[in-house]
């Protein structure tokens, strides 16, 4: 299911608001990626600027990494996805039918630990860069889905 509609570009770079993109896929790593590929091509034709695409591509990984490897855990289900466009950031929301998020709320556990010079660790990441580059982050469990909402602002780069 897709729905998107043109973005005009407003005086700062930004994106005017279009219609939301949706799509709905069964969870797993090759859906995901075609996911985040097909959302960075309605994004750029909405005319939003690559920093702004790349960081909600980065975050939007995380968090579909998530429902596959938390929420799912081995199996499969539906997953939805819908980012509506405005003018100052994108409005997105995750929904999953997997396992509750034990906390009832996103997690902010802390940073892994680096050894240098044996490297960075393998993950312990995700939560902090989604923290990092989101606002207004909300977890909830609606009947059997678990929904997760967050604001992407735009980087007001040109």
């Amino acid at each position: 299911m897709v729905a998107q509609g043109s973005g005009a570009m407003t005086g700062r770079g930004q994106a005017a608001a279009t219609e939301p993109i949706r799509r709905r896929f069964i969870s797993g790593d090759i859906a995901t990626r075609e996911t985040l590929i097909e959302v960075a091509e309605a994004l750029t034709a909405a005319g939003l600027s690559e920093d702004d695409i790349a960081n909600a591509e980065l975050i939007l990984a995380e968090a579909l990494n998530n429902i596959v490897e938390h929420a799912y855990a081995g199996t499969e289900g539906p997953v939805e996805l819908e980012i509506a466009i405005a003018r100052d950031g994108l409005d997105c929301a995750l929904r999953d039918q997997g396992r509750e998020a034990p906390i009832g709320y996103p997690p902010d556990p802390p940073l892994p630990a680096i050894e240098p010079p044996l490297g960075l660790p393998e993950g312990g990441f995700g939560w902090h860069i989604i923290r990092c580059l989101t606002t207004d982050l909300r977890y909830r469990r609606e009947a059997e889905w678990n929904v997760l909402s967050f604001r992407v602002p735009f980087s007001g780069l040109d």
